[in-house]
């Protein structure tokens, strides 16, 4: 139960103030900014110091997995605090040793052995430096649509427009159309047209490229900031088929879509395919404490089993977050939050957001699984023109903006990106905050209805 808050507008004017004075935010033109001073937070919900509460349907960044504030991790981490705060990673510890069993026991096929880092990005720069020695090639395939990161290779990786401004050491990065159906570059209609066009089109690039040159390639299993676009059926496993035909890597990013956020422990269970290297971060342990990792399968880890491995990470497998992993998992079993992801999903999320776009002309399309959804938001449902252009700002976004803050006013923090809005709320939200999420949803989507012809 959220708590009480009384309203104290000068402690949210020092933080503020000390924020805007010393903190330099992400992905932001500093000056332009404003960002709301968070009081307080617990479960699906946070507050701020004037006393509002928000729904959060955004899970922080993908990644509240188990909502914020869940008291067995919070003990966990204070009771590891206590007894190791931390240790060197070049040493076997017992709750490092326990997180990498248990996250192992749920990777798919023979994924193993597990490589820790601080997060998502340094997990894609580990996998991709373990590809291209196991292979001795350079070359990365990866997709235009698609998010690993923003360090070096991660973001030189990333098909969205955050990769301009330092598209500086993209050598060796090739990228491809992958499968999109709503928006296909194949001019497709069904489905098992665009599996069959995308998995061409891969094909040919490799072979244009030259297969000997090529390390990897790499895919988020379901594609999270760039849309969530569900693969159609057969596509991750053709390229699998690829990557066996030329000696290629295959890299799956489940650095958003694993640890139960499609109503699978990875969502690469929903394609019965296992990749070379799987990355993972975030819904770990609920990003409670840093902690991101590569999955490695026996292969690829057999490379340095006497060859040394030429990389590593200070906090690599911190017992802090190591132990908020152990504790995160344990509570996913115990309280069958996969499970709950799926059914909110399949039984509520899903219908309600699929109603929703049979009401509002702004809603072009509903896609997604479990807690992992976006709504596609149009001028026209024909036509499929996007409701703002690509990568707009300024006066162009002005819809986009209108809808959010609409959303905001009634309660809701919504994800918003380009011309979507995604409802990624926590694994374990409740039915009926689903349905307090969509009855605001409701509401801020009437503003996007008005910008539609």
């Amino acid at each position: 139960m959220t708590p009480h808050v009384v309203p104290d507008p000068q402690a949210a004017a020092a933080v503020k103030a000390a924020d805007r004075a010393h903190v330099f935010h992400s992905w932001s033109a500093q000056g332009l900014i404003d960002p709301l001073a968070v009081a307080g937070a617990e479960g699906s919900y946070f507050w701020d110091y004037d006393g509002n509460r928000y729904l959060d349907f955004t899970s922080g960044l993908v990644y509240t997995n188990i909502g914020y504030q869940h008291p067995k991790v919070v003990a966990a981490i204070q009771e590891q605090a206590g007894k190791l705060a931390t240790f060197a990673p070049a040493f076997a510890v017992d709750v490092r040793s326990e997180a990498a069993r248990l996250i192992a026991e749920r990777t798919p096929g023979d994924l193993d052995k597990i490589f820790f880092t601080n997060g998502g990005a340094e997990a894609v720069e580990n996998a991709v430096r373990m590809a291209r020695l196991h292979t001795g090639r350079h070359k990365v395939l990866s997709a235009f649509r698609s998010y690993h990161g923003a360090t070096s290779t991660a973001i030189n990786l990333t098909g969205d427009p955050r990769r301009w401004a330092s598209d500086t050491g993209s050598a060796g990065v090739v990228r491809f159309w992958a499968p999109f159906l709503y928006r296909s570059p194949f001019y497709a209609t069904t489905e098992a047209e665009e599996c069959q066009r995308a998995l061409a089109h891969l094909e040919d690039t490799i072979a244009f490229e030259g297969p000997q040159t090529i390390a990897a390639i790499i895919l988020e299993t379901i594609p999270g900031t760039a849309g969530i676009m569900t693969p159609p059926p057969g596509y991750l496993a053709g390229v699998r088929e690829i990557c066996d035909k030329y000696g290629i890597v295959f890299v799956l990013d489940e650095v958003m879509a694993g640890f139960g956020r499609t109503g699978k422990w990875f969502a690469a269970e929903h394609f019965d395919v296992v990749p070379d290297l799987m990355t993972f971060a975030k819904g770990v342990n609920s990003g409670y404490v840093p902690l991101g990792g590569v999955a490695i399968s026996e292969k690829i880890a057999a490379t340095f089993e006497t060859r040394p491995y030429p990389g590593g990470l200070t906090y690599s497998g911190h017992p802090l977050a190591c132990a908020a992993a152990v504790a995160t998992i344990e509570v996913m079993e115990d309280e069958k939050v996969v499970q709950h992801a799926a059914h909110i999903g399949e039984n509520v999320l899903g219908p309600g957001l699929r109603e929703l776009a049979e009401r509002h002309p702004s809603v072009g399309e509903v896609r997604g699984l479990g807690v992992f959804w976006a709504l596609d938001l149009v001028k026209n449902k024909e036509t499929r023109e996007p409701l703002v252009p690509y990568n707009a700002a300024g006066e162009a976004n002005a819809p986009m903006a209108a809808f959010g803050a609409a959303a905001k006013k009634h309660g809701l923090w919504p994800f918003v990106n380009m011309n979507r809005t995604h409802a990624v709320p926590a694994c374990n939200v409740s039915e009926a905050e689903v349905r307090e999420g969509l009855a605001a949803l409701d509401t801020a989507l009437t503003v996007a209805d008005a910008h539609t012809v």
